[in-house]
């Protein structure tokens, strides 16, 4: 500390201040707080099984695919070897969904788990306003992307699910095109002269006769035969029905 001094009054004669030194404050370790999960049913095996099983039944559908399993009603499932996810009848794989989990064994037990599956799309809208008895084509299509689980069942995700179709109903700008909203065009029509034939495994047989009834493309259509008979058979194309053994 003497020397200390001593430097400082050679300093203060030169004019120079010099300060005295400042000692650093200890460093204060800051704890680390551990981390844990958002829902104590993460590694559930129950809850692991319905994610895997939604998303088995998702496969298919057009889009990204995300599954979300709520917390297991009652508490954790009590263990099971092999659980088996079920969906009620008629349950849509997307949505909101009700699970049910099914396990067998000397103890057999059954929970149900609610689950949202969402499908973010493209789907396609009218890009513009549509009358009954209109082709539709590509260009009367816009893309818009969205989930399916919002969206109406039929809503068309592909453009070739419609194109070439016919409008059924009045169809608004900007709606979602749905398939149910459209039929096949006429492929032949009532009064019309068509080729009737018939197909074996190593055969075929052709006369003429006249439709019935309007009818398109893969649909039933019944057909008067030169002699006076009544048959039915399929509309393969615009001039030929295949009848149906």
């Amino acid at each position: 500390m003497n020397l200390y001094r001593q430097a400082a009054a050679l300093l203060a004669l030169a004019g120079i201040a010099m300060s005295q030194p400042v000692l650093a404050a200890p460093a204060v370790a800051t704890p680390v707080t551990a981390q844990t999960p958002s829902t104590p049913f993460v590694d559930d095996p129950a809850r692991v099984a319905v994610e895997q099983f939604l998303l088995r039944q998702a496969i298919g559908l057009p889009g990204k695919v995300s599954v979300q399993v709520g917390t297991p009603s009652g508490g954790r499932a009590p263990e099971c070897v092999d659980p088996q996810p079920f969906l009620p009848p008629g349950a849509a794989p997307y949505g909101r969904v009700n699970v049910g989990l099914r396990c067998g064994g000397d103890r057999p037990w059954t929970r149900y788990m609610q689950a949202r599956v969402s499908v973010l799309t493209d789907y396609y809208v009218a890009a513009r306003a549509m009358g009954p008895g209109e082709t539709i084509t590509a260009a009367d299509l816009e893309v818009r992307q969205g989930d399916l689980a919002m969206l109406p069942r039929a809503v068309v995700t592909d453009p070739s699910q419609v194109d070439g179709a016919v409008s059924a109903n009045r169809i608004a700008a900007g709606s979602p095109m749905r398939t149910d909203l459209v039929r096949k065009p006429i492929a032949v029509k009532s009064g019309q002269t068509v080729n009737v034939t018939v197909e074996g495994d190593s055969f075929q047989l052709s006369s003429e006769g006249k439709v019935l009834t309007d009818a398109a493309t893969g649909n039933m259509v019944q057909v008067r035969l030169r002699n006076g008979q009544v048959v039915s058979g399929l509309v393969r194309s615009g001039d030929t029905v295949v009848l149906q053994q």
